[in-house]
């Protein structure tokens, strides 16, 4: 695919969150040069206050029984065709971007550096629609379970915001209504009259 094959309006307009992966493997390639471009998002202090813990190709297919550990529970009294039915949120997706963020003791600058790294995760999401490759950024209770957090290596005052998967698709999902702009915005010094006029 083209560099910048969409316009950035595009990217966002047309963007959907993905649910239905096909299965098919997402390059460890595409996963890099995504997340190279990402972290250009904006950030308070250039603080950059992220890291990633990255499962593509091969890998991928070992994180999943990581996942089946932590992500269903009592997985082994499952019968094989209900497992695998269980494991399809898991498996559809072709690799997976866990984004860790430093949750900074002051309250003001923890805001300021999740809301950094979720511009980055937007970021990643809009980079790999213009790929052709689908994302869902999901945010499961296990994230916080201090055993698949020690699993993965992540430390005291670090959080994972994030489990961001990647993947290929056959349909796109369908648009969602957003909250219409007049509903959701106030304009200061205008009157109601005023308003209703513009």
């Amino acid at each position: 695919m083209n560099e910048q094959a969409l316009s950035v309006k595009d990217a966002i307009v047309n963007r959907r969150s993905v649910k239905n992966f096909n299965g098919q493997p997402v390059d460890l390639d595409n996963i890099n040069a995504i997340l190279d471009d990402a972290r250009w998002a904006p950030n308070h202090g250039l603080r950059n206050p992220w890291r990633f813990i990255v499962a593509a190709n091969t890998e991928y297919i070992k994180f999943q029984d990581v996942l089946k550990e932590y992500g269903v529970p009592k997985w082994k009294e499952l019968s094989e065709e209900d497992l695998e039915k269980q494991m399809k949120k898991f498996s559809g997706a072709g690799a997976v971007v866990l984004v860790i963020v430093n949750e900074d003791a002051r309250q003001k600058e923890r805001l300021e550096d999740f809301a950094g790294a979720s511009a980055l995760i937007q970021n990643a999401m809009l980079l790999a629609w213009d790929r052709g490759i689908g994302t869902c950024w999901k945010t499961p209770p296990f994230l916080d379970n201090p055993k698949f957090r020690e699993e993965l290596g992540v430390k005291p005052g670090e959080r994972i915001i994030s489990m961001l998967q990647f993947g290929y698709y056959d349909d796109i999902p369908k648009n969602r209504v957003r909250t219409p702009l007049e509903d959701i915005v106030i304009y200061y010094g205008m009157d109601d009259k005023e308003t209703s006029e513009q």
